[in-house]
């Protein structure tokens, strides 16, 4: 029985941001090639993005004096969030390994069961 998934893409902002227009392109067609394999051993993709820059984030935190809203990233890291997919499929270990193919040299999926 399938179950859903999120997989939630975490890089290095940066270097997409540098990147040439032959390195974004390579990038996406990544992203259409594993597309296609998740369709070819039976993943359903049913939603998904590539997120702007988190700064333009806004960010509201609910401490002990309140609410409090602030535009940029929620914290100073390399790795920001860039994307999500929402996937479902009956086997997650399988689309564990299809990830891969999208991820660049140091990026970190996490790919987490829907509740």
């Amino acid at each position: 029985m399938s179950q859903t998934w999120v997989v939630l893409l975490h890089g290095d902002e940066k270097a997409w941001e540098t990147a040439d227009e032959a390195t974004r392109a390579a990038a996406y067609a990544d992203h259409d090639a594993f597309s296609a394999a998740c369709a070819e051993r039976g993943h359903t993709i049913v939603g998904g993005h590539e997120l702007a820059s988190s700064s333009r984030a806004v960010v509201v935190r609910n401490d002990t004096e309140g609410p409090a809203v602030t535009d940029g990233p929620y914290a100073e890291t390399v790795e920001q969030l860039g994307g999500y997919y929402v996937v479902e499929t009956d086997d997650v270990q399988d689309l564990a390994r299809l990830v891969v193919t999208v991820l660049w040299p140091g990026d970190v999926a996490e790919i987490r069961p829907v509740a």
